[in-house]
């Protein structure tokens, strides 16, 4: 896939707080975070997790450097800058995924993405990189370490490719939408196959799976449509990274090989790439009603 040259990138919706912060322990309030990802490893490994800054070719950033939105503003300003720019390739992801949302939720509010390092406040309480991307219903924004995208390749053995940051930024603003739609309110603590954490992750996955079939239509801020060439390759790609994040794939391969579906909090491999391709081939939110079905997959 690639970006079309001429469209207008809106780096405002994004703000770069990588270098800002330093390594925050994960508080009580993290418990309102929604699309945890990373930190389901820890919880299985006891291993620590860690961001690596400049890691999958997003902008380096030391120990002692700040990047800062003004910087991402002056750099990403067109789809060409996405096309050789990993930062401004999430930022026109980000910019997709909320025109599609616009035209399609009656009432959308679009919520700021964070780019961060190492550890970052939120309105949920205090999250590390170790907790992957999220999203916090709190203050309504989605939360993102960019070196999660190479964690992904390297610990969890998936293939990559710009897609499949674009899967993965479309899965936290899905959440978004449930908050949105007061569904993430109805949902409680409980894990479980069946449970309504499952649930919600799986209509996040059916949600980001419904703009990937709009996003080569999905215009800019100049009209000009954000993402051209989608290819097979790229939604296989997609697919393989939501196999590699189901809660019977990590507990099996990366928690010692015994998978307890009483702690399943996102869905298996399988369900995920389901409902994915649920929202991919239909295109239409309406057919995400993840909570009123038997068969989750």
């Amino acid at each position: 896939m690639e970006f079309n040259d001429d469209a207008e990138l809106d780096a405002s919706q994004v703000s770069d707080q990588r270098g800002m912060g330093g390594r925050l322990a994960l508080g009580g309030g993290g418990l309102g975070i929604i699309g945890v990802i990373i930190y389901l490893v820890m919880q299985f490994t006891g291993g620590g997790g860690g961001s690596s800054a400049g890691l999958g070719g997003f902008g380096d950033v030391g120990p002692n450097e700040q990047v800062g939105s003004s910087s991402l503003a002056e750099r990403c300003r067109t789809g060409a800058d996405a096309n050789r720019d990993a930062d401004c390739r999430a930022v026109a992801f980000i910019n997709s995924i909320q025109s599609y949302w616009s035209t399609h939720l009656d009432g959308y509010r679009p919520a700021e993405t964070n780019f961060f390092s190492g550890g970052v406040q939120t309105g949920c309480g205090n999250a590390t990189s170790a907790t992957g991307p999220f999203y916090c219903p709190a203050d309504g924004q989605v939360y993102i370490d960019l070196t999660f995208f190479q964690e992904l390749r390297q610990k969890f053995g998936a293939q990559g490719g710009p897609f499949v940051e674009g899967y993965v930024l479309a899965h936290e603003y899905g959440h978004h939408i449930q908050n949105l739609l007061g569904t993430s309110d109805q949902v409680g603590q409980a894990t479980g196959a069946q449970s309504g954490s499952v649930r919600l992750e799986l209509q996040a996955d059916c949600y980001a799976g419904a703009w990937a079939n709009h996003a080569t239509t999905t215009p800019a801020a100049n009209g000009k449509p954000l993402i051209i060439g989608v290819t097979q390759d790229d939604v296989a790609a997609a697919l393989d990274a939501a196999a590699r994040i189901g809660d019977d794939y990590i507990q099996r391969e990366l928690g010692g090989g015994t998978v307890d579906t009483t702690q399943f909090t996102h869905g298996t491999s399988a369900q995920r790439q389901k409902w994915y391709s649920t929202g991919y081939q239909t295109g239409d939110p309406r057919q995400c009603d993840t909570f009123n079905t038997t068969d989750l997959g």
